[in-house]
């Protein structure tokens, strides 16, 4: 048996219904502006350590930035956003593929078709707002890694 309401008995729950709507679309957005911060804080600190050396990072900084071996073993999303970090420039999803198998080989051998789920996670990637597909001069598809410029990361600092 259905109960029916009328217009006004619907309206309150319309209103919270609307409000928690918009306090997740502003949550959302504060999470991808804090995890692009993040990532243009990790790939600074990256930078710096290709230039000076890992020995200039602490055990916690190295863990922070996943130059470190974990415990346990890192995952294929995290080994597709440090691909992307180090790349420094927009790749193939190819790249990627063989850029983890030439590190990690042992993260893709459970999977069917590699290049297939490396393409997912940089999708899911692009949604999170940390990657961008971008075309190159062939129509090409390439995957950059969604950095802040120097001046909007040195305010997001202070």
């Amino acid at each position: 048996m259905a109960t029916t309401t009328n217009n006004s008995d619907a309206r309150p729950a319309a209103d919270v219904l609307r409000q928690l709507r918009d306090l997740l679309q502003s949550l959302t957005q504060e999470r991808k502006d804090i995890v692009r911060r993040m990532c243009a804080i990790k790939q600074t600190i990256v930078g710096l350590a290709s230039l000076y050396g890992d020995d200039v990072l602490d055990d916690e900084l190295l863990e922070l930035v996943d130059r470190k071996r974990p415990r346990r073993r890192a995952g294929l999303t995290k080994a597709c956003r440090m691909v992307l970090i180090q790349a420094g420039r927009p790749i193939t999803t190819r790249e990627v593929c063989d850029r983890i198998f030439s590190e990690s080989p042992a993260l893709l051998m459970s999977h069917k078709d590699p290049k297939a789920s490396i393409h997912t996670l940089l999708s899911r990637l692009a949604e999170y707002g940390e990657a961008k597909a971008v075309a190159d001069e062939k129509g090409r598809r390439l995957w950059q890694w969604v950095t802040q410029s120097d001046s909007q990361l040195a305010e997001s600092l202070l």
